[in-house]
């Protein structure tokens, strides 16, 4: 063999165990960067937070649960509900009213007071200065005591006197001041009523009646009284005085007045 093939040969072992060389480098160079390629990244803070946020958010992983049940709502409970708009506008309206209302009332109410006090101005009127109209029932009794016309005898002052003398005193008495009543309220249209009392009766008397006949009736209810609250009976001249004047003082006309004092 010459030693140019020797040469040539030579050459190529030696190319041959270099690329062999090169061939087993590979994986050495390989392996760090695959190791490298396959080392996990180290696991951040904020990552664990999310992740554990995801979680709870997964309404299957979830330790609490919102269950909806139909529940039956008894008659005692109260419903509360929203009320819609236009509830307010009619709220208020009907506050409104009751206000209104509430000042109509009080007008009313003074309107009514304004016309009593004149129903009761003008009834004042009417009635007069005593308090007794002229249209005014007459009484029929005075305290019980029967005061009619018809119910009393023509001649009262007689009459009373036939009582006295047959010892009926206290009737002779009674019939004297009921004749007198009767003569106050009929003729001379005192206005007595059936509650007046023996002053409130003088007290008229002496407001209608002129004053020669005043005395004499101031005489018999002063004589009544003290027979029938004091039990003292009148004396038989002044007793007997009453029964004859009677007629001229209690009829009509000065004369008969002034003829009675």
């Amino acid at each position: 063999m010459s030693s140019r093939s020797f040469g040539v040969r030579r050459h190529c072992k030696v190319r041959r165990s270099g690329l062999l060389c090169a061939l087993a480098a590979i994986p050495l160079l390989v392996a760090p960067a695959a190791a490298t390629a396959e080392q996990p990244e180290p696991i951040r803070e904020a990552a664990i937070v999310a992740a554990i946020e995801r979680v709870s958010a997964d309404p299957a992983l979830s330790t609490e649960r919102t269950v909806h049940r139909l529940k039956w709502i008894d008659a005692g409970e109260e419903q509360v509900t929203e009320a819609p708009g236009w509830t307010r506008w009619v709220i208020e309206l009907f506050g409104w009213l009751a206000e209104a209302s509430r000042l109509l009332v009080w007008l009313l109410i003074a309107a009514l007071l304004a016309l009593l006090v004149l129903y009761a101005v003008r009834l004042t009127r009417a009635f007069g200065r005593d308090g007794v109209g002229a249209g005014a029932p007459v009484p029929t009794h005075v305290r019980d005591l029967d005061i009619r016309p018809e119910s009393l005898p023509g001649d009262i002052g007689a009459a009373a006197w036939e009582l006295w003398e047959r010892g009926a005193r206290r009737e002779a008495v009674a019939l004297m001041y009921r004749g007198l009543l009767s003569r106050l309220v009929h003729v001379h249209e005192v206005p007595i009523r059936d509650s007046s009392t023996e002053g409130e009766s003088l007290a008229l008397a002496e407001r209608h009646l002129p004053s020669p006949r005043r005395g004499y009736v101031a005489r018999l209810i002063r004589t009544w009284q003290l027979a029938m609250y004091g039990g003292e009976d009148p004396q038989g001249a002044e007793m007997r005085a009453l029964c004859e004047q009677f007629a001229a003082a209690l009829e009509r006309g000065e004369a008969a007045a002034e003829a009675a004092t």
